[in-house]
């Protein structure tokens, strides 16, 4: 069962109403005060006699538009809503009745409108008190005239009061004819104005369904905003991270450099497996190949291609491709094509500082590289890239001063390129 909402109107103006929460509050006693007559002069018409003002509007009656509990308008999601849907709703309907029911006037009122009723029962006080003032003058008149009055002038009188009764007897008969054609316009006027009534009931009707709806596009507006700002807030956010360093995490363990986790190097006390140090070679292959897309760069002499555990390096020209992955095996018996691919990555790597000095940027390596031998250089200690004929503390430096050059090179190229898009994946004609 959906909830739903409840709202009482003004019985004069039909606007909706916010009820203090005290209302709910009220005692038995209390409710039992409020049964009680507020006056015992229950023949004057407050209402009938409100008619005289030009600005008075007639309350609206649930009784009178087959909506249910007399004194209030319901306003709820559904069309027809003949039940209340909560205790403090039932508590505030009897309320209402009790007061209505002791008195002329429909309630509940708005703040503006109870005003304009008091105003209008002040005015009838001193209307009713100057009428009292002039019937005690009348009355204290004709008591003496009566004392003065003599038998002859009262004769005189009767026959005066006689005349003018068969005067006022034709004028009647004139009235009466008069009033048999005002009662038939009236009816025409009040058949007219139930169909004005009518209109201002579906009028009020529908400015309160387009004041929830506007309610709730504002709300939504809000959350729209709302949205926006954090949305632009994550964006700012993500233009300002570096998306090299967030997809390819380049670290350490240990002694070892590491690149999303996959170490690549070997000591001669901490051997670590060849399928990790193969994937950890793809890992830096398929950097270098965005990086390079990043900058529009087109290797001399080779072309990287990105394949997981199995990556490689293709020469150009030489149909020679040189496995950037091993499977282990003697030391001095190793295939050289590993220690080749391995030369070209280095190789590739100095190319891009060669690139960026042509494009007016320059950026020059934390640590130098000799590509042309396949070393590194590191205060002046070379060490070689390659694996055979090496010791595995050499080659394992030699590899994390590279991974230290490539942290150095992904932050450079994606401050330097914000605008550029980020190609991870090699083009099918590389292949």
């Amino acid at each position: 069962m959906t909830e739903e909402r409840v709202c009482f109107t003004c019985q004069r103006c039909s606007q909706p109403l916010a009820l203090d929460d005290s209302f709910s509050n009220i005692s038995e006693h209390e409710k039992a005060e409020l049964n009680l007559p507020l006056h015992s002069n229950t023949d004057v018409d407050l209402e009938s006699q409100m008619t005289s003002f030009d600005n008075y509007v007639h309350p609206f009656r649930l009784s009178e538009s087959g909506n249910g509990v007399n004194g209030f308008l319901l306003i709820s999601d559904e069309e027809d809503d003949t039940s209340l849907p909560s205790h403090k709703a039932r508590i505030y309907t009897h309320l209402f009745d009790a007061i209505s029911g002791n008195s002329n006037i429909d309630h509940p009122l708005c703040e503006e409108c109870a005003d304009y009723m008091m105003e209008i029962m002040e005015q009838e006080i001193e209307m009713k008190q100057t009428d009292l003032k002039d019937y005690e003058e009348y009355l204290k008149r004709l008591e003496n005239d009566k004392k003065e009055l003599k038998l002859g002038d009262l004769e005189k009188e009767l026959a005066e009061l006689k005349a003018q009764e068969a005067r006022f007897l034709e004028e009647l008969e004139s009235i009466n004819k008069e009033e048999q054609e005002l009662k038939k316009a009236i009816a025409e006027q009040k058949e007219f104005a139930d169909q004005l009534e009518k209109n201002e009931k579906k009028y009020y009707k529908e400015h309160a369904k387009h004041s929830r709806d506007l309610m709730r596009i504002e709300d939504d507006a809000r959350s729209l905003q709302n949205s926006m700002n954090f949305t632009s807030t994550h964006l700012e956010k993500l233009k300002n991270t570096n998306v090299f360093n967030s997809t390819f995490h380049i670290w350490h363990k240990g002694h070892f450099g590491t690149i999303n986790n996959f170490c690549l190097g070997r000591l001669p006390l901490v051997p670590v497996a060849w399928s990790e140090i193969n994937a950890a070679w793809g890992q830096a292959a398929l950097l270098l190949s965005a990086l390079a897309r990043k900058i529009n760069l087109t290797f001399d002499r080779y072309r990287v291609v990105p394949f997981g555990n199995h990556s490689r390096i293709e020469v150009i020209g030489k149909q020679q491709e040189l496995p950037l992955y091993g499977n282990g095996g003697v030391r001095y018996l190793w295939d050289t094509k590993f220690d080749s691919a391995m030369v070209a990555f280095l190789d590739c790597v100095q190319q891009f500082q060669d690139e960026l000095a042509k494009q007016g940027k320059p950026f020059v390596f934390p640590y130098r590289i000799h590509s042309t031998k396949g070393k590194i250089e590191d205060n002046g200690i070379c060490y070689s890239i390659k694996f055979a004929y090496n010791r595995d503390k050499n080659w394992n430096r030699a590899v994390v001063l590279m991974f230290t050059n490539l942290t150095w090179l992904s932050g450079y190229v994606n401050s330097k390129y914000l605008d550029e898009p980020i190609y991870l994946e090699p083009k099918k004609e590389e292949f």
